[in-house]
């Protein structure tokens, strides 16, 4: 079985073939899909989906790129969706330097409030960071992260910063950006611990080759087992065996 450990299903581009889509996700060997929100919004959308869809379950945060939707009062109804049935995590939260979004000490000040809540409640982190790898680390770092741990999804940072998260009792997840040609991504995978390794999609966003410019979806996640196992970070049962255990673990997701 394989784990998509971060999707969006809830996002408008699967409004059409949503059905369709998990049935070709389970004819993939995708068992279990982490569908992440991104505001209040999404994050109730997600949730609704995992209490209908027994593969799916969900997480509640702020995006970086809803920072400025993430206020007092905004924030303070998080607790309450974080409590419901087949919520896993806090997040996706974090920093996102690349687009600026908002600005910086906003995303700080909504990033800090996720990881208090995260710790607070025991539930792990969805991080996301784009050109911010140094200052999400020490963030996390300073707030005490590491109690909870959680996913730095879509990991873009250097080998030193992997070393970093791992330290920091963080898994790091993968998905099609390894499968391009010339893929930094790829390299630092290879030598991310096996026990700290999870496999993503991202969908709808960053499809892997084969499926490279077209819309992603769970069911591709079989594609960056695939790209892995060809790198030589084991046979690809071992690849789907150990990423899926390690994101079970990581989210409390019945085995």
């Amino acid at each position: 079985m394989l784990i998509d450990s971060h999707a969006h299903l809830m996002f408008p581009q699967f409004s059409g073939d949503l059905d369709e889509l998990l049935v070709r996700a389970r004819a993939a060997g995708v068992g279990q899909i982490v569908n992440v929100g991104t505001n209040l919004e999404t994050s109730r959308a997600a949730i609704a989906m995992a209490e209908t869809h027994d593969t799916v379950f969900a997480s509640a945060g702020f995006h970086p790129a809803d920072s400025e939707k993430a206020d007092a009062s905004s924030l303070k109804k998080l607790p309450d969706l974080l409590a419901r049935r087949r919520v896993v995590a806090v997040g996706e939260t974090g920093l996102d330097f690349y687009r600026n979004y908002a600005p910086r000490e906003m995303q700080e000040r909504a990033f800090r409030v996720h990881i208090r809540l995260a710790c607070e409640m025991g539930m792990p982190l969805i991080i996301h960071s784009r050109a911010a790898e140094t200052r999400v680390l020490d963030i996390l770092e300073a707030e005490g992260g590491s109690k909870v741990g959680g996913a730095m999804h879509c990991f873009g940072g250097n080998a030193a910063e992997a070393r970093r998260a791992v330290d920091l009792n963080f898994h790091l997840g993968f998905g099609g950006i390894v499968t391009f040609k010339n893929s930094h991504a790829l390299k630092v995978a290879l030598g991310v611990p096996v026990e700290r390794l999870i496999l993503e999609t991202d969908c709808p966003f960053l499809a892997p080759v084969p499926k490279r410019g077209k819309r992603n979806e769970p069911a591709y996640v079989r594609y960056v087992a695939e790209c892995l196992a060809r790198a030589g970070r084991g046979k690809f049962d071992s690849v789907c065996r150990q990423t899926t255990q390690n994101a079970q673990t990581l989210f409390g997701l019945p085995s």
